[in-house]
């Protein structure tokens, strides 16, 4: 890659892998949260579904602004947004208190994804960055490692508050250094199609089911990812009768797994140009038939075993979600393209969760597991109907009235053409 691009994939890394530190050391916290407050588990899934709640409903508005702004500025607002309110969850005095907090902290969370994706098509050329998006979105698994290790440390010493406190510093680190290192744009002419008109593309995008098709696929991913992620340290804690510091580490193998083969997903899609039903297909039928397994296993090395191989193939599938739109649409839009699919990604955190504690509630852990299942079949039904190249991809929107590349933008639109 490009220095510019490996210095921000660099920068992206750090600053996602605590984005997602910061959100989920609460999974390992919520058996404590629980006894504090005498909660339930569909209000403790309440807990986490509140910052999805707003989370999401930010990604589009924080897709536009982040075209409109600059990613780099949005994306250290966010920084500086998010690291106080995850320092205010530690004061929390109510389970009302808890719900608030954690929802403005989803509104700080949910202006960054945007703008992290803005600020590296800006700063990458499409035929590489997929690769380089594969790389930064392996701190997503990363993140969550030092998630449950920190948060196993904490939470073993000292109570859920003392945790988030801590916590709430490592953002304000990550400011000082993106404003610091973050390289310059590369040339606008390298970085995408360039469009005849811009005038009202955005809303074009917005309009366009295409993108939308794009949502429901990664909605589908979220499913999983957010249903075993929110729950699995509860259910080995309580079913398993671990310690919430071995629950943590449990997940070290599963992270590790999914770190490297978002890595693969994203090498993939540029390999392949796109067309994410040769990785989403396949990948997603064998996580079906994982969910069905994971809460059978009998021993606590074939649940690990298991957890493994289904974070290893749901990572193949994160990158594909975003993979035409980013590889066919300059950095604006693409800003606006991922606010969309990331806001039916975390339709998913907020109604999955909820609705997972509340099957344990009414059945079992067992049935909420199988329930999981759902998302691998939405995303194959995905898949097969959005278009699988740039080309395909142009074509369906300018259907929804976007101002149509010229033709010689739409030759450049197709990475397999574009060298620089």
């Amino acid at each position: 890659m490009h220095r510019t691009t490996r210095t921000t994939a660099v920068l992206l890394f750090v600053a996602w892998a605590v984005d997602y530190i910061d959100r989920q050391v609460i999974n390992l916290a919520l058996p404590s949260i629980g006894e504090t407050f005498g909660l339930s588990h569909g209000q403790r899934g309440l807990i986490v579904s509140a910052f999805f709640l707003t989370y999401a409903l930010t990604q589009i508005p924080a897709g536009l602004v982040a075209g409109r702004f600059g990613g780099v500025r949005v994306m250290c607002v966010a920084l500086v947004l998010w690291s106080l309110f995850t320092g205010l969850t530690a004061l929390a005095w109510s389970f009302t208190a808890l719900l608030v907090f954690r929802g403005l902290f989803g509104v700080a969370q949910g202006l960054y994804p945007a703008a992290a994706i803005d600020t590296l098509s800006r700063r990458s050329v499409p035929a590489q960055r997929l690769t380089a998006n594969g790389w930064i979105q392996s701190s997503n698994a990363v993140g969550g490692l030092l998630a449950a290790v920190l948060g196993g440390i904490l939470l073993q010493h000292f109570d859920w508050r003392v945790m988030f406190a801590a916590v709430s510093v490592l953002g304000l680190a990550v400011v000082v250094v993106i404003r610091r290192r973050m390289p310059d744009p590369l040339p606008a002419d390298r970085t995408g199609p360039v469009l005849a008109r811009t005038e009202g593309a955005a809303s074009a995008v917005l309009r366009s089911p295409v993108i939308w098709g794009f949502a429901a696929m990664f909605f589908a991913y979220d499913t999983v990812v957010w249903g075993v992620n929110s729950w699995s340290a509860s259910y080995l804690m309580e079913q398993r009768g671990l310690r919430v510091a071995d629950a943590g580490l449990v997940s070290l193998a599963p992270t590790l797994v999914a770190a490297v083969t978002a890595v693969v997903g994203g090498r993939l899609s540029d390999r392949f140009e796109g067309r994410p039903r040769r990785i989403v297909l396949p990948a997603m039928t064998a996580a079906a038939v994982l969910l069905v397994v994971l809460p059978l296993t009998t021993s606590l090395a074939a649940f690990i075993a298991v957890a493994t191989l289904i974070s290893g193939v749901i990572g193949l599938c994160y990158i594909p979600c975003f993979s035409v739109p980013l590889r066919s649409l300059p950095p604006g839009l693409a800003a606006t393209a991922s606010g969309i699919i990331l806001f039916g990604g975390q339709l998913s955190g907020i109604l999955v969760p909820t609705l997972f504690g509340h099957v344990v509630d009414a059945f079992s852990y067992r049935v909420a597991f199988w329930s999981l299942a759902l998302g691998p079949a939405l995303a194959v039904a995905a898949v097969l109907r959005v278009p699988q190249t740039s080309p395909a991809f142009l074509a369906r929107l300018r259907a929804v009235t976007l101002n149509a590349p010229t033709k010689e933008a739409d030759s450049n639109a197709s990475p397999a053409r574009h060298r620089t």
